[in-house]
């Protein structure tokens, strides 16, 4: 197969955005959702946080490479209550059918650095071009363990975008063996739900672990659009989904569409998912978005600018539309954004960070950045100075209330508005950058509870169908 050039996936990109942008000018736009996954007190969160770490990647013991101290002073610098926590298949099944309870145990001790800050967390089972057995190097892929990759020595060349490895022959008969196209190993999605089973059992009762993130940007191998989405995609979502509720009633499971297309704008056929729990569904919706320009390396600048914005608008288009159908008929499920991000250095970014805040904003999309790494696509640099994201990411947000509606961000001013709720039982904490808000600020629409300077931390007492804004 020969692999496309970066000009033929512009070229490409053009005519996605604009068959898109036209198709979508004759539909009418979803609307944004009010769903959202929920704390221990029933309260609606919204998720402001990073996806912890990449270097969990290619690490022997599979954590990242992450410290208590760094979380601190994230949660200074930009005021974060929430992080999607990667993990990996190999690290969870190292060997064919042996769970390490000592790796989930390492998880857990960090799960716990969260919980004492009032954080959520997102456990990801992470991967990248199926898995790092794929080379004999192990340095390209990542995520599934060696015993269960199965090239049937068909070759994979390493080139210089890391994305087009997934093109190369091994890496697609992985995923084909994975997926059992091939009818040879239909073992494999038995024990990746087996291992989201044994995840489930060890998190059950952790109510810091608000939800699981149950594959990393999904691949079909020869398979690709409707008929994996619609066909192998759903089934392992739906099959993981039965294997989790034997174990863990409570905690969310979040699902993501195939990552080629979607991420650029393209719509999703994945099917809506049944959720065996008592009482209302919890599944939600857990997109990406790297619109192809800025994925080959150009800014938010130039002639790439308006292709990024038709981009954003038509993939928020599809992130609504697809909530709605996993909705069932019963409005649209909650979304997170689980992975956006750039290098910071490239022109444009900053005013693409606030779009990108701002449509989830809109949309009641929670966000995790990608990613907390150190260096030029993260907020610090390598010797732990902060870099320019820190700053773009400090921003006014209402962190959990109850019967959240909406909200508006702005440098000086928070707006949300909240829907039936109990007389007098209306709670709601939310986060003001404390360089900002530097004395008890301005409460309209609701009564103060408490307020903490040093944090940032406003609680407030929040009365049925309100409209609540606040200013220094």
């Amino acid at each position: 197969m020969r692999s496309p050039s970066r000009w033929q996936l512009t070229g490409a990109l053009v005519i996605i955005v604009a068959v898109g942008a036209a198709a979508s000018s004759t539909r009418v736009a979803p609307e944004a959702t009010t769903q959202f996954i929920t704390d221990a007190a029933g309260r609606d969160l919204v998720q402001h946080g990073f996806s912890t770490a990449g270097s969990a990647k290619g690490s022997p013991d599979g954590l990242p490479d992450f410290t208590v101290q760094d979380l601190d002073r994230e949660h200074v610098d930009m005021g974060t209550n929430f992080v999607r926590f990667l993990i990996s298949w190999r690290a969870v099944e190292p060997e064919k059918g042996v769970i390490d309870e000592g790796y989930l145990d390492a998880v857990e001790e960090r799960v716990g650095w969260y919980a004492d800050r009032g954080y959520h967390v997102m456990l990801d089972m992470h991967q990248d071009l199926w898995g790092s057995a794929i080379t004999p190097s192990g340095t390209s892929g990542n995520g599934a363990p060696a015993w269960a990759t199965h090239l049937d020595e068909l070759p994979v060349e390493v080139g210089d975008m890391w994305e087009l490895v997934y093109l190369e022959p091994g890496t697609i008969r992985a995923f084909d063996n994975f997926w059992n196209t091939t009818g040879a190993h239909p073992e494999l999605t038995d024990h990746y739900v087996s291992a989201w089973k044994a995840v489930a059992e060890h998190f059950a009762d952790n109510d810091a672990v608000v939800a699981y993130d149950l594959m990393n940007e999904p691949y079909g191998g020869t398979l690709q659009g409707v008929a994996f989405e619609s066909g192998p995609l759903t089934t392992l979502y739906q099959r993981a989904t039965d294997a989790i509720r034997e174990v863990d009633q409570s905690t969310w499971v979040c699902v993501e569409p195939q990552a080629f297309g979607f991420n650029w704008g393209l719509p999703s056929a994945l099917g809506a998912i049944d959720d065996a729990r008592d009482g209302d569904p919890r599944i939600a919706f857990c997109p990406h978005l790297y619109p192809l320009p800025m994925d080959l390396g150009e800014g938010f600048a130039g002639s790439s600018k308006g292709l990024v914005e038709g981009t954003v608008t038509q993939w928020t288009f599809n992130v609504l539309r697809t909530a709605e159908v996993l909705g069932k008929g019963e409005g649209a499920v909650p979304v997170i954004l689980g992975e956006f991000g750039l290098d910071t250095t490239s022109e444009g970014a900053e005013e693409y960070v606030r779009l990108v805040y701002e449509t989830a904003d809109a949309a009641g999309m929670g966000v995790a950045y990608w990613s907390r790494d150190a260096g030029s696509w993260g907020p610090y640099e390598t010797d732990g100075t902060a870099r320019t994201l820190v700053d773009w990411l400090v921003r006014p947000y209402p962190r959990a209330v109850a019967g959240l509606q909406s909200w508006e961000s702005e440098p000086k001013k928070l707006t949300f508005t909240v829907g039936d709720v109990d007389a007098g039982k209306g709670s709601a904490e939310v986060y003001l950058p404390p360089t900002v808000f530097t004395a008890k600020p301005k409460v309209d629409g609701g009564q103060v509870r408490s307020w903490d300077a040093a944090s940032g931390i406003l609680t407030l007492t929040v009365p049925t169908d309100a409209t609540v804004t606040i200013t220094p």
